[in-house]
C-alpha cells in the first residue's frame, strides 16, 4: 500500500480546519453526515459548535451521533437531544441521533476476528458521505481518541457500542460492563467495526482531527481531567489509520512536560492496538507522508 497524504497545520482555527479539509482535494457527495463528539454534560473540554460551523457550513452537513451505553447525560434519545440544545448544536445545525429509533443497521465485519457484525444507528443510511471531526485527546478505556474511535463506538448504536465494548458477548447495556472484553479484544472490536463504516461508505469518507484541549480523558467523561499538554494542531487524511497514526507520531515527538502523563494512559491501555489492528485489516496504512501547511 502506498503512502497516505497527512496534512497538518500548528494553527488552530475555524478558518484552517476548512483549508484542511480541502487540501483532501476530496468533495464529498450527496447528503453529508457529520459527526462529532457531542460532550457529556460537564464535560469542559469538547469542541464547541461554533468552532465547527463554518466547516459543516461548507459541506451543509447534519451533525450526527449516536446513543451511549453508560449512564450520563447521551445514554437516551430524550436526554441526549435537550443535552445537545444545551450544548448549542442544534442552534447551528441541523442534528440527527442515528439510532434515535431502531432497529439498527447491521454492517458485516469482513475478516473480524472479535466481531461478525457492527450495529449502528440505522439513520446513517440517509447519509451518502461522512465527514469525520475528531478532537484527539486520550480516553479513559481506549486510551486515546481519534478518527478510528469516532468510527467504531462514535458510529455505533447504544446495542453497538455494547457488542465493541464486550467483545462481542452482548448487545445488552444491563450486562455488557460486567462482561467488558480483554483489553487486546476490545481494541480489535473497534478496529473491526471502525472498518465496516469504511466499507459501507466506499470512498466517500473524510478526515479532520484537532489535536487540542489534550486531556487524559474523553469528551465523554462528566468530570474529566484538565489538558496535560499545550495544542499541536490540526490534522487531515482520507486515511483513518494514517490520521491517527500521525497524531500519535506528533505526541511521541513532543519536548511537552505533560507528554509522560498523556502516554502513560495511551500505553496502559494498548491503545495504538487498534491503529496496528486496523492496519492489519487493510482499510489503511501507518505509512504516511506529513505535508505541513502554514
Amino acid at each position: 500500500m502506498e503512502k497516505a497524504k497527512v496534512y497538518f497545520t500548528k494553527q488552530i482555527t475555524p478558518e484552517k480546519v476548512i483549508e484542511m479539509y480541502r487540501a483532501l482535494g476530496k468533495e464529498l457527495p450527496g447528503k453529508v453526515a457529520v459527526k462529532v463528539h457531542s460532550g457529556e454534560k460537564g464535560n469542559q473540554n469538547y469542541l464547541r459548535p461554533e468552532f465547527m460551523r463554518p466547516m459543516v457550513e461548507l459541506v451543509n452537513g447534519t451533525v450526527v451521533e449516536c446513543n451511549t451505553a453508560y449512564d450520563g447525560e447521551r445514554n437516551s434519545t430524550e436526554k441526549h437531544e435537550k443535552l445537545m440544545e444545551e450544548h448549542g448544536w442544534t442552534e447551528c445545525f441541523k442534528v440527527d441521533i442515528l439510532d434515535s429509533e431502531g432497529p439498527d443497521l447491521v454492517l458485516p465485519v469482513t475478516n473480524g476476528e472479535v466481531l461478525k457484525e457492527n450495529h449502528v444507528g440505522k439513520n446513517i443510511a440517509n447519509y451518502d458521505s461522512l465527514l469525520v471531526l475528531s478532537h484527539f485527546k486520550g480516553h479513559p478505556m481506549g486510551g486515546y481518541g481519534g478518527a478510528l474511535k469516532q468510527l467504531s463506538i462514535g458510529c455505533a448504536s447504544s446495542a453497538g457500542k455494547c457488542l465493541i465494548h464486550s467483545g462481542g458477548y452482548t448487545d445488552d447495556q444491563k450486562i455488557v460492563w460486567s462482561h467488558t472484553a480483554p483489553q487486546d479484544a476490545f481494541c480489535e472490536a473497534m478496529a473491526e467495526a471502525a472498518g465496516s463504516i469504511v466499507e459501507y461508505f466506499k470512498g466517500n469518507i473524510a478526515y479532520v482531527s484537532m489535536m487540542c484541549n489534550l486531556s487524559v480523558d474523553c469528551d465523554c467523561c462528566a468530570v474529566a481531567e484538565d489538558p496535560c499538554m499545550k495544542d499541536i494542531g490540526i490534522l487531515s487524511s482520507l486515511d483513518p489509520v494514517a490520521l491517527d497514526q500521525a497524531c500519535m507520531d506528533l505526541i511521541y515527538q513532543s519536548d511537552d512536560p505533560g507528554r509522560a502523563h498523556f502516554l502513560e494512559r495511551v500505553e496502559s491501555r494498548h491503545g495504538t492496538h487498534t491503529i496496528d489492528t486496523a492496519a492489519k485489516l487493510g482499510y489503511g496504512t501507518k505509512e504516511y507522508e506529513l505535508v505541513t501547511i502554514d
